[in-house]
């Protein structure tokens, strides 16, 4: 049995979780990484009234103010009920505040398969490729759990890179590979930054996955492109796949500013 420790949550009951030292965060030692939290939402909405003949089309995330490094409570609802189309939302507490809003869409299941136009797979099998280290400069006890894999070429604002981890996402609840899959799409703004972190801020508000296929879970692959504007304002804009192929995109809005 694996230790409760070498999660990234610890189930407490009554939609309460302890974050373990895995889910620190990369800009803050005494906040929790969006990326786990974002496993743990997920979490939390493929337990709230399960609907197996629907299937995700879009989940959207906003962060509303700093994920405290303590106990979380999440709660969830279903904002709008439908038969074939319904959307639910789960929302985690920490610190004595609300601190990220989850969003999704459940959507029905049809045999679209002879008019499919899923393209096909674009990035080398993380097998065959070296773990890489270039998130190095990166603190925090979430990007040290992982593995990374890159594939040759990346440069500043634009890199393809495979994202892994042994650390299940739940201890005490059972929870699915879309989950895990999901609590690894936060990375997204790190792999291909622009500039040094240490000299500038550059936190994304929000997330938001849009879906084309329902993930098979495991490895993470992300295709990314950041833009930095002149005035404050940036994205990243990434192609989702799992080792099959594409599934989906990933965007997140990011505030920049200088450090100091």
């Amino acid at each position: 049995m694996a230790d409760p420790q070498d999660h990234y949550y610890i189930a407490q009951g009554d939609g309460r979780y302890h974050p373990t030292e895995h889910a620190q965060g990369a800009w803050q030692p005494e906040e929790q990484h969006m990326a786990p939290m974002s496993g743990l939402l997920m979490h939390a909405l493929e337990r709230h009234e399960p609907r197996p003949e629907l299937q995700w089309g879009r989940v959207t995330f906003d962060i509303l103010g700093m994920i405290h490094l303590s106990e979380t409570t999440v709660r969830t609802r279903t904002l709008r009920p439908g038969r074939t189309i319904e959307l639910v939302e789960a929302t985690a507490s920490a610190g004595g505040r609300d601190v990220v809003r989850a969003t999704a869409w459940r959507l029905a299941q049809a045999a679209t398969g002879s008019v499919n136009t899923t393209p096909t797979m674009e990035l080398p099998g993380p097998e065959t490729l070296e773990r890489w280290e270039g998130m190095d400069h990166w603190g925090g006890g979430f990007i040290r759990s992982l593995d990374f894999r890159a594939v040759p070429g990346g440069g500043p604002g634009a890199r393809s890179v495979w994202v892994g981890t042994d650390h299940p996402l739940v201890a005490g609840e059972d929870s699915t590979a879309l989950a895990a899959w999901v609590g690894l799409l936060d990375t997204a703004n790190g792999i291909a930054i622009r500039e040094d972190p240490q000299e500038w801020l550059f936190p994304n508000v929000d997330l938001t996955l849009h879906l084309h296929r329902q993930p098979t879970g495991g490895w993470l692959g992300l295709s990314t492109e950041v833009t930095w504007g002149p005035s404050g304002l940036g994205q990243s804009s990434s192609v989702a796949h799992d080792i099959s192929g594409p599934v989906g995109t990933v965007q997140q809005a990011l505030t920049i500013r200088p450090r100091g």
